[in-house]
């Protein structure tokens, strides 16, 4: 088990580099985070010299920091909601980009994974990468058989890495919830579980080959939208073959506007795309930045890079089909009901007074198009409510709330006209006449009778371990135990000596809030 001392060294380092870059000045007059925090950022101000003037650099801070903040903070940059517009632009220039590694130590990842010589698997392979990013690097292959495939290696001590990260961050985040208040509404330390549970599965490149091939069999009906065929022969957790995509990126908008191809019509086949995964089949790509996304000639749009997925169950999606669809049709009383139903906002609160405030929000978005008002500054607005109706952050919906703002950008670069709500309107409409219509309601009732039925006699032997619904979010993973510095059993004299490197170690996770790495 990692020492205190340890997480405090690693925090502290964290949190002057943070510093240095003026990345957490913010932090210093913001009301909401913890006085002793506040003390600490000022006080990491002054110990390495900067004011509170001048350029925050975030990307730069977040670069320095290493390959986990690299991949927290590229999912910032379309965060404005949480971190603002002045670091959500200095983050769109953080790139998940590092030096490769040298093709010796690819090669030898390879053949050591699957245990034979590297040319019994493929015919040939470019030793120059196509793309190193912070957790893998990606070389253009052709297999013994003839195909031509995109090869994906992690790279070596990656997951090493990654784990020594996760386990302070696991640390912080118990002793930023113990503060209580703010921080603990944003709940860090189920964020950072289900941080781990996404990182754990994009460093097992075996998850990332099934999580193509699930979504492949779902959107399988959708017309002009595909993934590409995973070569199971040629994959394991450290390596992942997939077909290799010859297509436009989708953010070379002049190639494909000279190209023939239909802007307009690839941005609404793009966001029905979306709402087809989130709401139909409640598995999503989390993922879908500009460089994941290709169009063929003929104009089908191909997603790759399917480490980060964001999954949501019936229940859920039934509640955001309907908050959309109110939002779309000025039902705000309705909206707010969904709310109180999810158990998103506590029932001492008025419904009718959320639903006014709701109102402030989406009344002066509707029938607008998205180069004058947007989804992201609806959403935005819909965060900044959500402390006064003490509702608690919901990490299931943060990467839904993510991907919608990735889709809402890449729509309006093709078609800067188009209108989400206009868009997505006739399609949720339909889902909820299909899912909640009478006929839909009639068939589940029968079907969850019968099931009832059947399962009697276990309901009634298990009937004192069954637990009342916890509304519209998943059921909480369990969390590690983590002994707090303040606990008698760290031992007293310890208490002492890391009282300064607690209010360093807070204030950098309190940081990490703040900016979005978990909130």
């Amino acid at each position: 088990m990692t020492s205190s001392a340890t997480h405090l060294i690693r925090l502290a380092r964290w949190g002057v580099t943070l510093a240095r870059r003026r990345a957490l000045v913010g932090i210093e007059n913001d009301p909401n985070a913890p006085a002793p925090v506040r003390q600490f950022v000022r006080l990491a101000r002054l110990a390495t010299l900067t004011g509170k003037g001048g350029t925050r650099d975030y990307a730069g801070a977040f670069r320095a920091i290493g390959p986990a903040a690299i991949k927290l903070g590229q999912s910032l940059a379309t965060r404005p909601d949480l971190v603002g517009e002045e670091a959500a632009n200095n983050l769109l220039s953080l790139q998940d980009s590092l030096p490769p590694v040298p093709f010796a130590q690819i090669k030898a990842a390879i053949e050591s994974s699957f245990g034979q010589p590297i040319d019994k698997l493929f015919a040939e392979i470019d030793p120059e990468p196509v793309g190193a990013a912070s957790i893998a690097q990606v070389h253009k292959g052709v297999t013994t058989d003839g195909r031509k495939v995109a090869i994906k290696v992690l790279r070596p001590g990656i997951r090493e890495k990654f784990a020594r990260d996760i386990t302070t961050y696991e640390w912080a985040a118990a002793h930023v919830e113990a503060m209580g208040g703010e921080a603990s509404r944003l709940r860090p330390r189920l964020t950072i579980a289900n941080f781990k549970r996404w990182t754990n599965s994009e460093l097992d490149l075996r998850r990332e080959a099934a999580s193509a091939s699930e979504l492949a069999e779902q959107m399988a009906g959708v017309p002009g939208y595909r993934i590409p065929g995973i070569d199971w022969d040629r994959t394991n957790g450290r390596v992942m073959t997939i077909e290799w995509i010859d297509g436009i990126k989708i953010s070379r908008v002049d190639e494909l506007r000279s190209r023939g191809h239909d802007l307009a019509a690839l941005s609404e086949k793009l966001v029905i795309s979306f709402l087809t995964q989130a709401i139909s089949a409640g598995f999503f790509h989390a993922d879908m930045h500009q460089g994941n996304l290709f169009v063929e000639d003929d104009g089908t749009i191909v997603a790759i890079d399917f480490g980060i997925m964001g999954r949501i169950d019936r229940r859920a999606r039934q509640w955001l089909a309907e908050i959309l669809y109110g939002l779309t049709t000025g039902n705000y009383q309705r909206v707010a009901e969904i709310h109180f139903e999810a158990q998103y906002v506590p029932s001492y609160h008025s419904v009718g007074e959320f639903a006014t405030a709701l109102r402030a929000v989406g009344e002066p978005m509707r029938g607008k198009p998205v180069k004058e008002l947007s989804v992201g500054q609806m959403l935005d607005g819909l965060f900044a409510i959500t402390r006064d109706f003490d509702m608690q952050t919901q990490p299931h919906l943060l990467l839904l709330q993510k991907t919608m703002v990735m889709v809402e950008g890449i729509a309006t670069q093709l078609n800067p006209d188009i209108n989400m709500w206009d868009t997505a309107a006739p399609y949720v409409r339909s889902w909820i006449r299909d899912e909640l219509g009478p006929e839909a309601a009639l068939a589940d009732r029968v079907k969850q009778d019968t099931e009832t039925l059947l399962r009697l006699p276990g309901l009634i032997r298990r009937v004192e371990e069954m637990f009342p619904p916890k509304g519209g979010a998943p059921e909480p993973p369990p969390l590690p135990e983590v002994r707090l510095i303040t606990d008698k059993r760290e031992g007293s004299g310890l208490l002492g000596h890391l009282i300064l490197g607690a209010l360093v170690g807070a204030g950098a996770m309190w940081g990490a809030v703040a900016l979005g790495w978990i909130g």
